[in-house]
């Protein structure tokens, strides 16, 4: 099945690279660095072990940097290669981690899942081992390890429903990849046992909770994002409200909009800081925000929106935590849209309550928690994102609850960062 799976790749492998072709019409690094999605990168001199850590993009990436920061420190003898797979995961990769590991860490775009990519990374780079974050699992890549002798370990890992019964769909290909890993560290119980029913040894999972529960939020930070609100706020006379909309998608921007139109009558001084979750759809949404006649300054153009500014784009990368820091109120995106969610961790840890949308099956365990204890509501649709929003900016003592019944779960939830480190210790000793 998976030699199937290969020449398919293959044969679809000319869309893949007009797909990216295509989004490099807005975000040009996409047409950069192709070489290294074909595994053609420099060959390394080092003979120290090296760990890779496939990340994927920007979550992906700020969920791992704690775990390599923490191991990094604690074996100081060991180099790091990281991989992503989109421009923003890679620069996040290096504003956030360049710093800790400086000449210690490699970057590269992770190679097609086909033999002859995979076959040209491995020889150049020799990994000792390979850390998957999440669930980015290719049926090649773990196969091409298994034949190397690379220990698999899949951190993080979470399986919603939806995408246990796409696996199970393609279970002669799943099964045999499974198989391949040689440890997978799940978020919760449920996670778990998805994994076993499709074919994973039960001796070869555990469970920990969710690595992003362990944030930590330190005194500078703590103080940029004072320092922000009481710009945003316009200081402690009469502040005005701030609602952040966080991590929007296509199809999000236009009901936030309308939700923002309706508040409007009641809370006529509200600043909304609008971020959207991809950097080539910031201009798209700049212009949305005019069409609908509201007043915009986006946030790379710097400066401390005036009184007159109804709507703030978050139109930078690496300042979304401390703009959680900063508001009254958050929402969460991809979740009034079929993408299952963001992290709705971050505000939580801020004491902020937080609002989403119904679809959430990428934070299914963690979003359960926060409802069942009062700190986030899921809503429909903008008419009741409205009415969530409009109950807790009109009463500073439910909204300050909410939030403090948010703060209560990410704190008592947090361990996990811990216990995930010590799995990849305990692997890589095996070999």
């Amino acid at each position: 099945m998976r030699h199937l799976y290969t020449w398919l790749f293959r044969l679809t492998l000319p869309l893949v690279l007009l797909r990216l072709w295509w989004r490099g019409r807005a975000q040009p690094s996409y047409r950069r660095r192709l070489r290294e999605r074909f595994g053609r990168v420099p060959a390394r001199a080092s003979r120290a072990r090296l760990v890779w850590v496939h990340a994927v993009s920007v979550g992906e990436t700020l969920a791992a940097v704690p775990l390599i920061a923490k191991l990094a420190a604690r074996h100081p003898d060991w180099q790091w290669l990281v991989t992503t797979t989109t421009p923003t995961g890679s620069e996040r990769v290096h504003a956030s981690l360049l710093p800790v590991l400086g000449g210690r860490l490699l970057h590269f775009y992770a190679p097609y899942d086909l033999p002859g990519c995979l076959r040209r990374f491995l020889d150049a780079l020799r990994p000792q081992m390979l850390v998957v974050m999440e669930t980015e699992l290719w049926p090649n890549l773990l196969a091409a390890c298994r034949e190397r002798g690379i220990p698999t370990l899949l951190a993080n890992a979470r399986l919603s429903e939806k995408s246990a019964r796409g696996y199970q769909r393609l279970h002669r290909l799943t099964g045999p990849m499974l198989q391949d890993l040689d440890r997978v560290v799940a978020q919760y119980p449920a996670d778990a046992q998805r994994f076993v029913a499709l074919g994973l040894p039960e001796s070869r999972v555990v469970t920990t909770g969710n690595i992003k529960f362990d944030l930590h939020i330190d005194l500078g930070l703590e103080s940029e994002a004072q320092a922000l609100a009481h710009d945003w706020s316009g200081g402690k006379d009469a502040p005005r409200p701030v609602w952040l909309a966080a991590s929007t998608h296509f199809g999000e921007d236009e009901q936030i909009l309308d939700a923002f139109a309706g508040l409007q009558a009641q809370f006529p001084q509200l600043l909304l800081v609008l971020v959207p979750r991809h950097p080539e759809r910031f201009d798209q949404v700049a212009r949305l925000v005019k069409q609908r006649g509201f007043s915009l300054q986006r946030r790379s153009n710097g400066g401390v929106p005036s009184a007159q500014v109804q709507v703030l784009l978050g139109d930078t990368m690496g300042e979304l935590l401390r703009f959680f820091g900063a508001c009254d109120v958050a929402f969460v995106g991809g979740s009034l849209v079929p993408v299952g969610g963001h992290n709705m961790i971050e505000p939580a840890a801020w004491g902020v309550p937080v609002v989403c949308g119904p679809h959430l099956h990428n934070f299914a365990a963690v979003s359960e928690m926060l409802r069942d204890a009062g700190g986030m509501a899921v809503v429909e649709d903008a008419q009741q994102l409205l009415a969530q929003l409009a109950l807790w900016l009109g009463n500073e003592e439910a909204r300050r609850a909410a939030g403090a019944r948010a703060r209560e779960v990410a704190a008592e939830n947090s361990g996990a960062l811990q216990k995930l480190v010590r799995e990849v210790e305990a692997l890589a000793a095996e070999y």
